[in-house]
């Protein structure tokens, strides 16, 4: 893209990113289509195969209360006790990476589909059937989506997005960066989570430029 849009670094199992969802929202209803967001799976915790001992599930679920203080979004937990549960990440992201395929506009909100289902529906989200269904909201029939997810160009065209991040010097998620700027730069708009109000501020001042006798 050449003309000003933003670059988001996400994952769908990352629990700030779950808070960041209303910002990203927000940003739509502020800029529609005049600030387009290219989406980029960061990869959390991709190929997990150790299962979460107790004490680790009971530090994540109180890192997810100091969540909801912050953002009002709810958690469940319970998902984390689903039997054979790994936190895997890379399953989810490679669901965003189908949908994406076919429906870039929809891919954010799928995300933050997958993060509302995990967090707070408990819903195991590294389950193909579980990721097909919620993806048949978006535009990609169950069967299509099914046949597709475990073929290695969809595995390969998620870690090329685990790539970019990497190269990108992404450390955290949510990041978002915006560009390119008039000297076609790109700029990290906030790496963490912020409120919509203060990113929507940062957005819109970058769009109107410095003032023209600076």
């Amino acid at each position: 893209m050449t003309a000003p849009h933003l670059i988001y670094f996400a994952d769908p199992m990352c629990s700030w990113c779950y808070g960041f969802s209303p910002v990203m929202e927000d940003i739509r209803r502020a800029f529609g289509r005049a600030l387009p967001v290219r989406l980029i799976m960061g990869g959390l915790r991709p190929g997990t195969e150790t299962p979460m001992t107790q004490e680790a599930k009971d530090s994540l679920r109180g890192h997810w209360t100091h969540i909801t203080e912050a953002t009002g979004l709810p958690f469940g937990g319970a998902v984390l006790d689903d039997p054979g549960f790994l936190y895997d990440t890379d399953p989810a992201a490679r669901a965003v990476v189908r949908v994406r395929r076919d429906n870039p506009e929809g891919a954010i909100a799928y995300l933050g589909r997958l993060q509302k289902a995990f967090y707070a529906e408990d819903r195991n989200i590294t389950r193909p059937e579980v990721l097909a269904e919620l993806a048949a909201d978006y535009g990609v029939a169950p069967e299509a989506f099914l046949a597709d997810f475990e073929t290695e160009d969809l595995k390969h065209e998620t870690w090329a997005d685990y790539g970019v991040s990497q190269r990108a010097g992404v450390t955290g998620f949510p990041t978002l960066v915006a560009g390119p700027g008039a000297e076609g730069t790109y700029g990290v708009v906030t790496r963490g989570y912020n409120p919509g109000d203060q990113v929507i501020a940062i957005l819109k001042a970058w769009l109107e430029g410095p003032p023209a006798n600076a």
